[in-house]
C-alpha cells in the first residue's frame, strides 16, 4: 500500500497596492550643490557671453566628449534647461543657458513585442 502525499497547503494570497508608474509622477528637479563641478559649469553657461567646451575643460578638468555628454545630458534631460549655442566665424562654439521655455527630451520610440509574419 502506497501512502499518499500530505494535502499542500494554500498559498495566501497577496493584494497588490496601486501606486504610480514612475513615468507619470513628475520630475523632482534636485537643486546642486554650490561648490560642484556642475554647478561651476552651470553658472558658466548662465553668463551672459556664454562659454565654450574649452573654457569648460579648463574649469573642469573633463575631456571634450565628457563635456558635451554633461551639456546633453545633464544640462538639457535632467535639469530641463533650454541650451542655446552660436558659432562665430572665428573662434569656438559658445554654449549659454537661453531663458525661456525649458527643453523637453525626445520621446523615445516605442518597441514591440509582436512578432513579425
Amino acid at each position: 500500500m502506497t501512502r499518499s502525499k500530505p494535502a499542500r497547503k494554500p498559498k495566501p494570497v497577496v493584494v497588490k497596492k496601486v501606486t504610480e508608474k514612475a513615468s507619470d509622477r513628475p520630475k523632482a528637479v534636485q537643486p546642486t550643490r554650490a561648490n560642484s563641478k556642475q554647478a561651476e559649469v552651470v553658472g558658466l553657461l548662465r553668463q551672459p557671453q556664454g562659454s565654450t567646451i574649452p573654457a569648460i575643460m579648463k574649469a573642469t578638468g573633463w575631456q571634450p566628449h565628457s563635456v558635451r555628454g554633461f551639456l546633453t545630458g545633464v544640462v538639457r534631460k535632467k535639469l530641463g534647461l533650454t541650451l542655446g549655442s552660436e558659432k562665430p566665424k572665428d573662434g569656438d562654439r559658445i554654449y549659454r543657458v537661453v531663458a525661456g521655455k525649458p527643453s523637453k527630451p525626445a520621446p523615445k520610440a516605442v518597441k514591440s513585442n509582436r512578432k513579425r509574419a
